[in-house]
This record gives C-alpha cells, sequence and structure tokens, in this order.
C-alpha cells in the first residue's frame, strides 16, 4: 500500500516534467521542407527567395511555417491569433543566402532588427528583411534601401502599405 502511494505522489511529478521537456523543445525552429506550405497563403516556401518566419501556438504541436516574414507578420500581428503565440523566428539573413535561406539560420523574431522597403524581391510583396542586428540591417538597407525597424515597428498597417 505504501508504495502505491508513493507512485501515485509520483505521477504528476513526472507529467510535469515530461511537459517541460516538449516546450521546451518545441521552441526550437523547425526545419522547411520542400513540400511545406505556408500557413497563411498555401504557398510552396522553398520556392521562393527572401527570409521566412515560423511560430509556436500555445497547446499546438504543430508549426506554422510562413513563405516570408511578411505572411508570418499579418498572421501573428491579428488580435485573435497574436496571444496564442509563444514564440517568433526569423532567418537572420546577415548569415545566410537570399535566395535558400539556412534552417540554421533561424533566431528570435522578437529581438532581431527588419529592413521594410528594401529592392531586394520575395514574395508577397514588399520583403521585411530579417537580421540579428541594427548593424546588419543598416549596412543591408544601405545597399539596397529600406527602412530600418525594431520588431514593435511592425504594424499590420505597415504591411498594408499605409
Amino acid at each position: 500500500m505504501k508504495k502505491l502511494m508513493l507512485i501515485l505522489l509520483f505521477i504528476p511529478l513526472m507529467y510535469a516534467c515530461s511537459q517541460g521537456d516538449a516546450a521546451l523543445q518545441s521552441t526550437e525552429a523547425q526545419p522547411i521542407h520542400d513540400h511545406d506550405r505556408c500557413h497563411l497563403c498555401g504557398m510552396m516556401i522553398t520556392k521562393y527567395p527572401g527570409p521566412k518566419g515560423q511560430l509556436v501556438l500555445k497547446g499546438e504541436t504543430i508549426v506554422p511555417k510562413f513563405c516570408s516574414t511578411r505572411d508570418m507578420f499579418n498572421f501573428a500581428l491579428q488580435p485573435e491569433n497574436k496571444r496564442q503565440i509563444t514564440h517568433l523566428k526569423v532567418h537572420d539573413m546577415s548569415v545566410t543566402d537570399w535566395d535558400t535561406p539556412s534552417d540554421n539560420a533561424f533566431i528570435d523574431a522578437t529581438t532581431a532588427w527588419y529592413v521594410y522597403g528594401t529592392s531586394k524581391k520575395a514574395v508577397m510583396g514588399p520583403a521585411v528583411a530579417s537580421f540579428s542586428s541594427k548593424e546588419a540591417a543598416t549596412q543591408f538597407a544601405t545597399e539596397f534601401g529600406g527602412a530600418v525597424l525594431a520588431y514593435d515597428q511592425i504594424t499590420i498597417e505597415l504591411l498594408d502599405g499605409e
């Protein structure tokens, strides 16, 4: 009887520990496969150049992936989606190729710097080029044009061209 009580006492603890591990794993960027489609528009993600995005939703195991950072922001900034998001990832374009961004180059979108209005082509309208540092974003903007913005400056109104 004593052993049974002890086992029953530890079951909730073991469950809590396993849930912590699962939550920790879900914050890592997931690879983008050749047949993955954009969560917003349905286009094949790897067919197009420029930075991509992905995010983690509360209580979900599927990681929504996007063909562009622009689509990711259009999804993430919607009020009904905003409160469900726990992590956002974007490519650091200072360390990866524009035409075929590497899965190893994902960074936290909330700490990234962005260049909006660049001459560099991406998919789904003007690119929202993402960088790990303000210096890298500024250098890119000097070469290809556009405004350097912090994460909090990316808004639905900006993406709509207002």
